[in-house]
């Protein structure tokens, strides 16, 4: 009888260590799995952006700043119809008109973090970079792609050109929703804009001044909501 008590005693404790050790497991799966969210609010209306875990040093930096409240309050200060909309410029915050904007940072590079999956589509979030040979980023200045549509026979020419190749699926989303895939693998791709597409469309048609900075001040402020 003590026998039998003894073998069900070891019996369920194993069943529990295991249960435990597979929660534990499923726990560390799904904070890994997680899709971190960040909120851009604008005049122009709210972007809601979802950082990819392929590129984690650029997503990690990019939650600290936003947690930091670093963005609040910073432009939008060079715009391109149909090209990108770019910010992070911490020299922007108390900018006064007219004064060109684009050299401001944080003191600090991340290795650049280039995946094939990840490409310049429209609503991409990418770091913008100075010139420099390993392609690092910028540590707070980032762009999000507008772009435009490219027929095959382009993208065909842009391939020849450029010596690039552009994936198939690639070329499916660049012919419909459309981007600028003369920049990937030039410049590291860290998330993508999941609801407030229109948002990129009414910022980058707004009136701009001699070196892209709008007439009037785009502000930004962010949340870190996921």
């Amino acid at each position: 009888m003590k026998k039998s008590i003894l073998f069900l005693t070891l019996f369920l404790l194993t069943v529990k260590l295991t249960l435990a050790q597979q929660d534990s497991a499923r726990t560390m799966n799904d904070s890994v799995a997680t899709d971190r969210m960040v909120l851009i609010s604008t005049d122009y209306g709210d972007m809601k952006v979802k950082l990819y875990n392929a590129t984690p040093q650029h997503r990690d930096n990019f939650i600290k700043l936003v947690a930091a409240g670093f963005y609040d309050s910073l432009l939008f200060h060079r715009v391109i119809k149909g090209f990108m909309i770019q910010g992070g410029d911490p020299e922007s915050k108390h900018a006064p008109a007219g004064q060109m904007l684009g050299n401001g940072d944080v003191g600090y590079t991340i290795p650049a973090e280039f995946v094939d999956s990840l490409f310049h589509k429209k609503g991409a979030l990418c770091a913008a970079r100075t010139e420099n040979p390993e392609k690092a980023s910028s540590g707070c200045q980032f762009y999000i792609v507008q772009g435009q549509a490219y027929t095959p026979e382009q993208m065909n020419m842009m391939e020849m050109q450029r010596r690039m190749k552009i994936g198939e699926a690639q070329k499916v989303v660049y012919s419909t929703i459309g981007g600028t895939p003369f920049l990937d693998h030039n410049y590291t791709v860290f998330g993508e804009v999941v609801e407030g597409l229109d948002v990129i469309d009414k910022i980058a048609a707004v009136q701009t001044a001699p070196g892209d900075r709008p007439v009037q001040d785009v502000r930004m402020k962010m949340k870190v909501i996921q």
